[in-house]
């Protein structure tokens, strides 16, 4: 299990890096563009540290093709979205609304860090049996959703890094498939 959450959230990690839309801009969706270079600013995280009554619940559902996969054990992460997040997932993804690929080719896509530190803003959580997992008090704003699923039945599938944007208003519980 240590291992296999390492590797989920070492790519997720990797994922995890797009724009910023904290409170005041929820809910505005940009179009999908060419990737940008936007700075790291600690400063577009400080709205997702701040104490939330909502609750990001989310089941994995991926079965391409009727094949099955399961995240069981695995880690899944909430990122807060801000304009650094949300071109890191252009560059990983080339999608800041959602996307499902090989994790293999989002760990190539994935840019050398510098020494942006955002693990602190990254909310954790763990993938139960059947692939549900929460997320409680979490602030009101665009969040990005993402874990590795893995193929149930060995050599039917590739590892697939799973990312979905979703948006919080009013304290209220978001349900998200992945």
């Amino acid at each position: 299990m240590d291992a296999r959450f390492a590797y989920v959230a070492a790519c997720l990690t990797l994922t995890a890096c797009a724009t910023t839309q904290g409170p005041a801009q929820v809910g505005v969706t940009t179009p999908s563009a060419q990737p940008s270079s936007a700075a790291f600013r600690s400063t577009d995280f400080a709205w997702s540290t701040a104490p939330g009554r909502a609750v990001i619940q989310g089941q994995l559902t991926f079965r391409p093709n009727g094949v099955g996969y399961s995240c069981a054990a695995a880690g899944v992460v909430a990122t807060p979205d801000t304009p650094w997040v949300r071109s890191r997932m252009q560059i990983l993804y080339n999608s800041a609304e959602a996307a499902s690929l090989p994790a293999e080719e989002v760990r190539r896509r994935t840019p050398p860090e510098r020494s942006q530190d955002y693990s602190s803003f990254v909310k954790r959580a763990t993938c139960d049996a059947v692939g549900r997992f929460s997320f409680t008090g979490v602030p009101d704003g665009a969040w990005y959703v993402i874990t590795v699923a893995r193929p149930v039945y060995a050599g039917s599938g590739k590892d697939m890094a799973l990312m979905r944007r979703v948006v919080i208003r009013n304290g209220k519980t978001v349900n998200v498939k992945l």
